[in-house]
């Protein structure tokens, strides 16, 4: 067993892995890695399973250190990582050497980073899941939905002597402004056809009100024009538009069920994309159909391979 002691930590540095499934008739949320995508490189560097639990470090401000020689990866978002001081670029395995400190700083590219240790972090299973929803206090390391502190040992027990790089052409390009791809659905009809013109042709800023429930856009106001609904239930990427007619992007920790109309849903990839984005940072809504989403998505599943 190698173990790492954190020496500073955030509320928002969090164990995370896919998530928990099948229990939304419980009213338990998902959880799980913000960025599915990087989670998976940061796995895929060690030769994990690719829903292994690891960290997720979001604007940095965490550090560990090594008590035996480790063996990490990290992918995701540039936050300034540091070993002894020396700079540490993100996309790929290092080794850390016992008494050796690995710091993640500020946020220099992207917001959420993604720590892995060979076999993944050890930390209980609740509802089949390692994945910390502090609102629901689940998961995290001793089950409770904890976030990391100082002072807290973390343990692996896997093994891994790869020393690798995520391929260029694979990583994802957080410098560019991507579209988001949004499958319609729900109650986008009932919406104003301004409203609908806006959703696709106008630029929405990211609200500093944002964290792993959902994410609030600011920009032209939505009309809804339908009749009032009974609460639903939500899934994972949902574009929801409360009376205000801003809308709002329910990520992970989102609640089960919800009573505002829906524009549709983001992608896999869109969220993972998404949740590298910054308060302040300017995101556009381009529309798809299912079946290309699906098919962009097992695309990508297959560069893991």
């Amino acid at each position: 067993m190698s173990r790492l002691t954190i020496e500073a930590s955030t509320p928002l540095c969090l164990l995370q892995d896919a998530g928990r499934f099948g229990v939304r008739h419980l009213g338990v949320t998902q959880g799980g890695a913000a960025d599915w995508c990087s989670m998976s490189w940061a796995n895929w560097l060690l030769g994990n399973n690719l829903d292994a639990t690891v960290i997720e470090i979001t604007l940095g401000g965490f550090a560990v250190v090594a008590e035996e020689e480790c063996w990490l990866a990290l992918a995701g978002a540039d936050l300034g990582a540091r070993i002894d001081g020396q700079p540490l670029a993100p996309w790929r395995s290092f080794k850390l050497g016992k008494g050796q400190t690995l710091q993640l700083t500020q946020p220099l590219l992207g917001a959420r980073s993604y720590l892995a240790a060979p076999g993944g972090f050890d930390a209980p299973k609740v509802l089949g899941s390692s994945a910390t929803v502090v609102r629901e206090e689940l998961g995290g390391l001793d089950g409770t939905g904890l976030p990391l502190a100082k002072g807290a040992t973390l343990s692996y027990r896997g093994e891994s002597l790869l020393l690798r790089e995520v391929p260029s052409a694979l990583r994802p390009d957080l410098k560019a402004n991507a579209p988001l791809d949004l499958v319609l659905g729900a109650q986008i009809g009932q919406f104003s056809g301004q409203s609908l013109f806006d959703v696709f042709n106008t630029a929405w800023t990211l609200d500093s009100r944002a964290d792993r429930m959902g994410i609030r856009l600011l920009g032209s106001v939505l009309h809804y024009q339908g009749q009032p609904m009974i609460s639903e239930g939500i899934p994972l990427g949902a574009v929801q538009v409360p009376p205000d007619g801003q809308p709002i992007v329910l990520l992970n920790d989102r609640q089960t069920i919800g009573g505002y109309p829906r524009l549709g849903a983001l992608t896999p990839l869109a969220l993972a994309r998404l949740a590298q984005c910054l308060p302040g940072d300017r995101v556009r809504f381009t529309p798809v159909m299912q079946e290309r989403a699906w098919h962009d998505h097992i695309n990508y599943l297959k560069s893991y391979l």
